[in-house]
């Protein structure tokens, strides 16, 4: 083994020290903004070959959309134990859904654009308004789901905070995040949201995926 690869006593492994911090923050999520952080992007693009070599041991597919310049894991579709994700994410609530389902459209709509999207508070209460359920009046708990809807999807850094308070950009990322094949899927998963027919928590075993909440499932 080449000494300059031996990076502390019992070291083993053979990826020089980029390649193996990219790993660690490939695996600690939720993604890489390749624009935030080039040198870590160039050597993810570099080196990605290997990187899905290694990452194929434990289940998981490097996605690289290089025009968003957004990379991020995926668990691999297995129909075996023990191949689920080592650290499974608690999966969005009804009102985290119908607003990152709301953004991804919005994130679409501007696609090639070449300008920021981006949401406020107000904003997101009134999207969490317009799919009320029938005889929901209590305005104290909207502003409740709002808050914790934007806090989440902070959090998943999936929205992003700017100067401005109370405002936010969306991320790229939400579009990997929510893999539809096509974008005129998603008002039907709207649709059906709203009709209770997919209702909250979306709080399944992760052994036990319900297939028509996958497309939220993949990364969360």
């Amino acid at each position: 083994m080449s000494t300059e690869r031996t990076l502390f006593p019992g070291d083993t492994g053979s990826f020089p020290l980029d390649m193996r911090q990219a790993l660690v923050r490939l695996l600690r999520g939720p993604y890489i903004d390749g624009t935030a952080d080039p040198a870590l992007w160039t050597t993810i693009l570099t080196h990605a070959v290997s990187l899905q070599q290694y990452l194929s041991e434990i289940f998981l597919l490097l996605s690289i959309d290089t025009e968003r310049k957004i990379a991020l894991l995926t668990p691999a579709e297995m129909d075996a134990v023990h191949t689920q994700p080592i650290v499974a994410r608690k999966p969005l609530r009804r009102e985290e859904t119908l607003l990152a389902l709301r953004l991804r459209v919005l994130l679409d709509r501007h696609a090639g654009s070449g300008t920021d999207v981006s949401i406020s508070r107000d904003g997101a209460r009134e999207i969490l308004a317009e799919h009320r359920q029938p005889g929901a009046v209590d305005d104290k708990r909207m502003d409740e789901q709002t808050d914790a809807a934007l806090a989440r999807l902070l959090n998943l850094k999936l929205i992003l905070p700017t100067e401005l308070p109370h405002e936010y950009r969306v991320s790229n990322a939400l579009a990997l995040a929510l893999p539809f094949d096509s974008i005129e899927q998603i008002p039907a998963y709207l649709a059906a949201l709203d009709a209770g027919t997919q209702n909250e928590p979306f709080e399944m075993d992760p052994d036990q995926p319900d297939d028509t909440n996958q497309p939220l499932q993949e990364i969360f």
